[in-house]
């Protein structure tokens, strides 16, 4: 007995811990992975724009 606890009513509550801090360490693997999926399509969005800006200013020269 381990403080006054049987060995595995011991066990059960480090692993409580042990699994609770391996979900926080995946929560925010996620949050990480999530934010540079969004930064991407972000930078690709604002290239698309780029392009559009670009394409309608050429088309607007020819046409004067």
């Amino acid at each position: 007995m381990l403080f006054g606890l049987p060995i595995w009513v011991f066990l059960c509550i480090v692993f409580i811990f042990v699994s609770g801090y391996m979900a926080f360490r995946a929560m925010k693997a996620e949050h990480t992975l999530e934010q540079e999926y969004i930064e991407r399509e972000g930078q690709v969005y604002l290239k698309r724009m780029e392009q559009e800006k670009e394409r309608r200013e050429k088309t607007t020269m020819m046409s004067e």
